[in-house]
């Protein structure tokens, strides 16, 4: 597994038209080779609507990507086998957020594998409903509000603890 000082990721916006490759490599590897969801399920019309993200390693090859759509659902997380366990999946759920705040979308939600959700819980996020199939694989819903940085304390509604605060 990468680690040490000389580790280092970084995430960036993607086009799905000029970063499909990428964005479909690093997916193709996680969920179609490794958890063996169907191809016709992984690509769908929701990837050209959604903002994408890439993570690099120091190298510049694509380790991990994730899409936010304009609702404020977060998916297709995925991070290669082996960078997993190296803070690449915060990075990239931080800057997922962070995005989605900034574009004025005051709360996410996901669909998780139940195997991530404490990884999602430590993140914030709390899950609701119960669980179901996705692909063959189990899930349970999950949200997150965001909080303004020009947000007061008595301003939030409920009793859901931020997870970033956006500008």
């Amino acid at each position: 597994m990468p680690g040490g000082p000389s580790f280092a990721i970084t995430i960036e916006p993607a086009d799905w038209v000029t970063d499909r490759a990428a964005i479909e490599s690093v997916r193709r590897s996680v969920f179609i080779e490794e958890q063996r969801v169907p191809e016709s399920e992984e690509w769908d019309e929701a990837d050209p609507l959604c903002r994408h993200v890439l993570a690099f390693s120091e190298n510049r090859d694509a380790v991990g990507t994730g899409r936010l759509d304009a609702d404020g659902k977060i998916g297709r997380v995925a991070v290669l086998k082996q960078y997993r366990g190296a803070g690449v999946g915060s990075l990239l759920m931080h800057y997922l957020v962070t995005l989605a705040g900034e574009s004025g979308v005051r709360e996410v939600y996901l669909n998780a594998q139940t195997a991530a959700l404490k990884f999602y819980e430590g993140l914030g996020f709390r899950a609701e409903g119960p669980e179901f199939d996705e692909a063959g694989i189990p899930h349970r819903r999950m949200r997150l509000w965001i909080r303004r940085l020009d947000e007061s304390e008595a301003e939030r509604d409920g009793n859901q603890e931020p997870f970033v605060d956006a500008g």
